[in-house]
């Protein structure tokens, strides 16, 4: 294997087409639990590694963190795709409208890349309405894109009906243990892009399961690599986390191999379901 402190130049990470005529990176950075220095150290070193899409959320607390590691890298606003989540306590039209500006005050940004709703928080029922304001957001200018986390296909469908704007991208669970295969069925029908948060399942032996391990010894690549890739293959936007350099390197090459039929085929076969209490037809945030 490539010794990643090595290499100088960022990983080449490709671009997809959203259904509102704009480009997101096909594998981004997640943010979450990045905090202090630290944070800002690690978010900066995954912008001088290739990552252009920064995933943070108001519920993360790093959002002033994003922002710092953005001023201390230099790197052009316009090369960057930065999304924020809108927490359930600010679920509502305005409520949704003034938590993007705090966002964007706490970033230092004038715009979010794309924004979405957290979670969809179905007991409290104003998911519909928060979507309005971000669509008026969009309108405004203050957000590119907006887009929903949690959605089920139900819930998606009344969001298009009732607004007639359709989410850009719907980010959801989704690892080898949970390939969610109708629902990512149902995003390509209707042109909606798929993200993936907890893409590596936070490993818990993930990496040992025999599908992954044999694709990464066929491939010279390590298993991380493999399930990333994995991801690119179903059609979803994989958002690894990782504070460590060579990580953040290694999990971002994943666009110059490519994974049979047959072993992708394996490694959704490995699916067995959610983690425990992230069903968002139960599972609430605020």
């Amino acid at each position: 294997m490539a010794n990643f402190s090595d290499y100088t130049t960022p990983a080449f990470i490709p671009t997809i087409d959203l259904n509102d005529g704009r480009a997101i990176p096909h594998l981004g950075l997640g943010i979450y639990a990045m905090k202090g220095e630290e944070g800002i150290d690690a978010i900066d070193a995954g912008i001088d590694n290739g990552y252009r899409l920064l995933d943070t959320a108001v519920n993360y607390e790093n959002e002033r963190e994003v922002g710092q590691a953005i001023v201390n890298n230099g790197i052009p606003r316009e090369e960057l795709f930065v999304t924020s989540k809108i927490p359930g306590r600010h679920h509502g039209f305005d409520e949704a409208i003034a938590s993007t500006e705090e966002s964007l005050a706490r970033l230092g940004l004038d715009y979010l890349d794309l924004h979405l709703i957290h979670w969809p928080n179905p007991s409290v029922g104003k998911y519909v309405e928060t979507w309005e304001g971000l669509i008026e957001l969009r309108d405004r200018g203050l957000v590119k894109s907006i887009g929903v986390s949690n959605f089920t296909a139900e819930m998606l469908t009344e969001l298009t009906e009732k607004t007639g704007v359709a989410p850009a991208v719907n980010q959801v669970e989704l690892h080898p243990y949970f390939p969610q295969t109708e629902l990512v069925a149902f995003h390509k029908s209707i042109g909606v892009q798929t993200e993936s948060w907890s893409p590596l399942y936070r490993d818990q032996g993930l990496f040992d399961e025999a599908p992954i391990a044999e694709a990464a010894a066929a491939h010279g690549v390590t298993p991380a690599q493999v399930v990333l890739r994995w991801h690119i293959e179903i059609g979803s936007i994989p958002i690894p986390k990782s504070t460590n350099f060579d990580r953040q390197r290694s999990n971002a090459d994943v666009f110059e191999f490519e994974l049979t039929p047959s072993e992708v085929a394996a490694i959704s076969a490995l699916e067995r379901g959610r983690m425990k209490g992230r069903d968002p037809l139960t599972h609430e945030e605020m």
